[in-house]
């Protein structure tokens, strides 16, 4: 019964395992679905034996190896679908026997080697699939013979030819997908030909030349994608005609196109789509475009056009995208605006775009994004805009509004970015009190008075402040004091009127980095952080008298200095001083009874040294354990050496404890070793990546080293010592790297040693920037707590920086369903050269492993052990090129547990 079998079909089961080899006896099968399940290991070429099989798909699993070639024996084969799985190898000459075939599926696989000459004899062929492959060379010109081919996509391999003009003999193609490949040349003519060409995308190429004039023959032509090359001239007037009807999407950005945009290209009516943005486009916009009713997305930026905006454009009830930024559009605002209800982003900065913003934007209430920046817009800003409650980015910087900020900006609960910069703005800074998601806020440049407003303490994200150029005043220790930012990291309160001194709340800003305070009226010592040692002296200048340990700045007088409060101060003076002399009594008497029972002391002294371990962490003082091997050792007497080296000698001592211990004491420096001395005291991995000398002669070989050392170490600690050890602050601070650049974990102060495999709970410690959420919020601990911190030192190692906002939109439950992605390339440090192909293989497996380290739930991140034997493995999770690999493709792999 089974024998006779004539459909098989399996799909969408979950299945796993491989595919069983006795599939091969079902002789009378026509019909073999297994898609869409996990099947592994390779295709069986017993499948080549059932003769009479018509449609064979395979699709959607995670099958390896090769194509087997006893595929060749499969005459009666119609429908081959392989695609989505981890196939290798080229594609085997057996297929392009199959003059049966109408439908050939073999993308997103692992396939390399030349497309076959041979697949031009698939006389019956309709849809040939073969994108996102390794695939490389030249298009065969016989696949421009396939009189029946309909659907043709070649994406992203590395196919260098150009276009061929034998592809004008395809007469029933509809699709013809070639982007993301490195085609060059012009665009032949010939393609004018495919008249039932609905959809030609070959974007993502390096093709020159202008649009072929015969693409105005493409009547039924529903989605044009030319963008991201290197095409040029005008848009040919042959588009309009009443020819190309039936246009949807048209898509040119990114080239260098020139000329006016025709106005007969959109007769059509159903565009819907039209982005020319970054090209050389003069003159005004088409009036046609007016009456494109059915426009969704606009891109326009980055040209030449001029025009008044005000009578530009119609009234469009689709429209979701809006770009004109970087024009010279001028005119005053349309009302019809706000009659985009679908409207979500609303960009026309860079203009001369002057007059009222139109309150009528208030009706737009999807925006997420307006940015109307660097304009001629005046009068004040319309309260209407508080009623925008998704707004994400507001951008009214750089043009000439005046009056007061509306105090319903408050109410933006959603608004990140708020840049009102550059303007003649008055009044008070109004209470933010709900914009707690806001990481930039930039006022500066402006007519603002009075003080700081105390809401600005909660903005617990907050990175970006600049109230610089304004007319801010107060006593510094009630307005500044508040300010208590831990992940605020440039900080700009430049020409004001603030005094008073700099409150102490300041060194709780541990992620600062970059700070202005000069043309103010502030005195007294500056904080002792980081940001402030090393700013320059412009950004304390012209101030009432800062001092501390800044270049430029003097240093803080010891003694007490004269205030207002020296008078108080002075009637403790007195006190102070008998108090000093009582304290001063009660030491004499202590050290006469200490004289007189020095035995006795000293007998107890052992008693309770031989219960406590001086090395352990808890108990580490290194004042009292030098003082007790210099003790033992009398002053490193002869008698004590066990052994000399090349660095230094060797000694045994017993500790009062009763503890046998071997210390070594390294020889006087010569020349070599203030090298090497230097190499250990000042490398941290963070000054090199913040040194760009250092950070160029960093290459991708040692810093993968380094991350592996770095995983190595907390491998040990979490999975070899007796009880596990937390660190609890691994940041590249804390990453120590010798002359060799071998890793090395160092302050061990906050660190905890683990009874049991359990998390517990405890105070806050860490690094902010790269404390694991939970750590932070519920101040629970566990080693998943380091494997976090981990992930981060591994993306600040690969992008020479710290990830800041990286993280944040990695971590956001948008991002997985965001149109917005980003490519592992743009974030590589751009000091060095894109790593070779041995290099990109451990690249992207350590950028996996960092994103893993980064979930948000601390079951789902990986041991240490887990992380240590994948980078000892080093095996790539993915094969294709680092211009195609984005963050999200790594998040989307199943992760490394």
């Amino acid at each position: 019964m089974i024998s006779s079998l004539s459909k098989l079909a399996l799909s969408s089961n979950n299945l796993t395992g491989v595919i069983p080899a006795s599939f091969g006896n079902l002789r009378n099968l026509t019909t073999l679905y297994i898609y869409e399940n996990q099947l592994s290991g390779s295709i069986p070429q017993e499948l080549g034996m059932l003769s009479s099989l018509s449609d064979l798909e395979l699709s959607s699993n995670n099958l390896t190896g090769v194509i087997p070639t006893s595929f060749g024996n499969l005459s009666n084969l119609t429908t081959l679908y392989l695609y989505e799985n981890q196939l290798s190898g080229s594609i085997t000459q057996e297929l392009g026997m199959l003059s049966s075939f109408s439908e050939l599926g073999l993308s997103s696989n692992n396939l390399t080697g030349v497309i076959l000459a041979s697949l031009g004899n698939l006389s019956n062929l309709i849809t040939l699939y073969l994108y996102k492959n390794q695939l490389s060379g030249s298009i065969p010109q016989q696949l421009g013979m396939l009189g029946s081919l309909s659907d043709l996509e070649l994406t992203s391999n590395n196919l260098t030819s150009v276009i061929l003009a034998s592809f004008g003999n395809l007469s029933k193609l509809t699709t013809l997908y070639l982007p993301e490949n490195q085609l060059f040349g012009s665009i032949p003519r010939e393609l004018g030909m495919l008249s039932s060409l609905s959809d030609l995308e070959l974007l993502k190429n390096n093709l020159t030349g202008a649009i072929p004039i015969s693409f105005g023959n493409l009547s039924k032509l529903s989605t044009l994608y030319l963008h991201m090359n290197q095409l040029s001239g005008s848009i040919p007037q042959e588009f309009g005609m009443n020819n190309l009807t039936q246009l949807k999407e048209f898509e040119l950005f990114e080239n260098q196109f020139t000329g006016h945009l025709p106005d007969n290209v959109y007769l059509g009516g159903l565009l819907e789509q039209f982005t020319v943005e970054e090209n050389h486009f003069i003159g005004s916009i088409p009036k046609s475009l007016r009456n494109c009713t059915s426009l969704v997305r606009a891109g326009l930026n980055g040209n030449q056009l001029t025009g008044n905006l005000g009578e530009s454009f119609g009234v469009y009830p689709h429209l979701e995208y809006l770009e004109l930024s970087n024009n010279k559009f001028y005119g005053e605002l349309s009302r019809n605006w706000g009659k985009y209800q679908k409207l979500t982003s609303l960009k026309a900065s860079n203009n001369d775009i002057s007059g009222r913003i139109s309150p009528e934007l208030r009706d737009a209430t999807q925006l997420y994004v307006l940015d109307l920046s660097s304009n001629q817009l005046n009068g004040e800003i319309p309260k209407e805009l508080g009623n925008l409650t998704l707004l994400i980015d507001l951008y009214l910087d750089n043009n000439k509004l005046s009056g007061h900020i509306p105090n319903n900006f408050g109410m933006l609960s959603n608004l990140e970015q708020l840049n009102l910069a550059r303007n003649s703005l008055n009044g008070l800074i109004p209470e933010l009190e709900n914009c707690k998601k806001l990481w930039a806020l930039n006022l500066s440049n402006n007519h603002l008075s009075k003080f700081i407003p105390l809401q600005i303490s909660n903005f617990h994200f907050l990175q970006y402040l600049d109230l610089s150029q304004n007319l801010i005043t107060g006593e510094t220790p009630q307005q500044l004091g508040v300010l208590d930012l831990k992940t605020l990291e440039i900080l700009n309160l430049s020409h004001n009127a603030l005094f008073g001194s700099i409150p102490s709340s300041f060194v709780q800003m541990l992620s600062l980095r970059s700070i202005d305070l000069s043309y103010n009226q502030l005195r007294g010592p500056i904080p002792n952080t980081k940001a402030f040692r090393e700013a320059s002296i412009e950004a304390f200048r012209n101030n009432k008298g800062l001092c501390g340990n800044a270049t430029g700045l003097k240093a803080c007088p010891s003694t007490i200095s004269h205030n207002p409060h020296a008078k108080r101060g002075n009637k403790f003076t007195k006190l102070i001083l008998a108090l000093l002399g009582l304290v001063f009594l009660i030491f004499i008497i202590f050290g006469i009874m200490l004289y007189v029972f020095p035995r006795k002391t000293k007998t107890k002294n052992n008693l309770e040294a031989k219960h406590q371990n001086m090395f352990a962490v808890w108990s580490y003082d290194g004042k009292m354990v030098y003082e007790n091997i210099i003790e033992a050792t009398k002053d490193f007497d002869d008698k004590h050496c066990i052994g000399v080296g090349g660095y230094g000698i060797v000694y045994k001592v017993v500790l009062i404890t009763g503890q046998v211990v071997a210390i070594k004491k390294f020889h006087p420096l010569s020349a070599n070793s203030v090298v090497n001395l230097k190499a250990f005291t000042s490398g941290s991995l963070e000054k090199v990546l913040n040194n760009d000398e250092l950070a160029q002669e960093f290459d991708w070989a040692k810093r993968l080293n380094v991350v592996k050392g770095v995983a190595s170490a907390l491998s040990y600690m979490h999975h070899d010592c007796f009880h596990p050890i937390i660190h609890r602050d691994i940041s590249s601070k804390n990453v120590l790297l010798d002359s060799k650049y071998e890793a090395h974990l160092s302050d061990f102060g906050t660190a905890r040693i683990m009874s049991s495999n359990t998390s517990y709970w405890t105070s806050f410690a860490g690094t902010i920037g790269y404390t694991a959420p939970e750590c932070a919020y519920t101040m629970e601990v566990s080693e998943k707590c380091d494997v976090y911190s981990f992930g981060v030192v591994t993306l600040e190692v690969l992008m020479g920086r710290h990830p800041g906002n990286l993280i944040s939109l990695l971590l956001s439950s948008s991002f997985a369903s965001s149109s917005h992605d980003v490519l592992l390339e743009d974030v590589l440090d751009e000091r060095l050269a894109h790593p070779t192909n041995q290099e990109l293989e451990k690249v992207v497996l350590v950028a996996k492993i960092a994103l893993t380290c980064l979930h948000t739930s601390p079951q789902s991140r990986p041991t240490m052990q887990q992380v240590y034997q994948k980078l000892s493995n080093w095996k790539s999770p993915f094969t294709e090129p680092l211009c195609m690999i984005t963050l999200r493709d790594l998040i989307d792999l199943d992760n490394l547990n």
